[in-house]
């Protein structure tokens, strides 16, 4: 090699490699070779070669293992929030779901978190990152009624959440303390009538179906002066209705109410269902006890927030199409008042709210229903 050269290179010279891989979990990588002579030029190159040959070998390799591309779904505990208290619909429902889930996709943890008639951990599911750690159990409450009736919505339904699946309806109903003395609807009209400002009834909480079917009642019958107690949750409030503390509820039917029902804790006059459910077959519909129109169903189902990956909202709603075709389990929720729903997917829930918030949108608007 000429002088020139080897006096170029006589002091230390330094060969950098920067190796930057577009990858999550890939950084800056630096490969250094040192020459401190002419004489270890030819040395350098070659280790030169071998290091680029080494980086790109890396690359390659790193591109096809599944880290990645997308890290292995679900890396933690999923946590699945809830937004009432336990006990009614969403949360039974909701931990049937989680329990179930734990074989086929992993641990997925319950969340309540009640407040606001469920806004408060809707909003927080919406803010969530969206990596499929984090799920909403969403319903005609927190997606539906709420953003209809407040006065300043804090979140979208549609643009703030992706559907996964719809996995059941349950239909609210109209009941009463054993205390009271009424064993129809037309009898609870007629006492409340006779006591103008004896009443009150109690909701899982300001807009949700529950306040949302007891306000069409009021409407329907007159009964303006019944007020209204909301609780966190439909759990607290069926409590308070079990004791006697409040006389009168429009809770989701479930299996927990029917047992208070068939031990004569509480009278079940009525179900807001187009039908009689199989589970109260001797219970007839809210409509036929002449209130037509009163129709208060809650659809319970998964949700994600927006900009989840497509590829684990497949991954959650495959898990989730699995759980729901157990026949043991629909048998469990068919006895106790549900509607089950086996076939729902992304498309077919994204479709099924836009048709919920349609078809209610302008019954709600229209009553006059409102909440601050």
């Amino acid at each position: 090699m000429p002088d020139v050269i080897e006096e170029d290179f006589r002091s230390n010279w330094e060969l950098t490699i920067g190796c930057r891989l577009n990858c999550a979990h890939a950084g800056h990588a630096t490969i250094s070779i040192r020459a401190d002579t002419a004489e270890d030029i030819s040395r350098a190159d070659v280790n030169r070669r071998d290091a680029l040959a080494m980086g790109l070998t890396s690359f390659a390799s790193a591109a096809l293992t599944p880290a990645f591309a997308q890290a292995t779904f679900p890396e933690r505990p999923i946590r699945l929030v809830v937004p009432f208290a336990p006990s009614g619909a969403t949360d039974i429902i909701g931990r049937m779901w989680a329990d179930k889930m734990k074989p086929v996709l992993g641990t997925v943890f319950v969340d309540n978190q009640g407040g606001a008639g469920g806004v408060m951990g809707t909003l927080e599911v919406a803010r969530a990152q969206p990596d499929g750690h984090t799920l909403l159990f969403g319903s005609t409450s927190t997606l539906v009624i709420n953003p209809a009736v407040m006065s300043r919505a804090t979140y979208d339904p549609i643009k703030d959440f992706i559907a996964i699946a719809i996995v059941a309806v349950s239909s609210t109903s109209i009941v009463v303390h054993a205390s009271v003395p009424v064993r129809s609807v037309k009898e609870l009209i007629a006492y409340a009538k006779a006591n103008p400002g004896r009443l009150s009834y109690g909701s899982a909480g300001a807009g949700t179906v529950t306040n949302f079917a007891g306000e069409l009642f009021k409407q329907m019958t007159g009964l303006a002066d019944i007020v209204h107690i909301p609780y966190k949750g439909a759990g607290p409030g069926v409590a308070d209705l079990v004791s006697g503390h409040i006389p009168l509820m429009m809770p989701n039917v479930t299996g927990q109410l029917l047992d208070f029902h068939q031990a004569g804790k509480i009278r079940i006059l009525a179900v807001n269902a187009p039908a009689r459910l199989s589970a109260l077959a001797d219970v007839p519909t809210a409509t036929e006890e002449g209130l037509s129109g009163l129709v208060a169903q809650l659809f319970l189902g998964v949700f994600a927030p927006a900009g989840t990956p497509a590829a684990i909202v497949d991954q959650i709603h495959q898990a989730t199409r699995r759980v729901m075709a157990d026949e043991d389990l629909q048998k469990v929720l068919i006895r106790s008042g549900y509607e089950v729903i086996v076939d729902s997917g992304p498309e077919q829930a994204q479709r099924y709210l836009r048709d919920e918030i349609a078809r209610l949108t302008p019954i709600i608007k229209a009553s006059g229903f409102r909440i601050n």
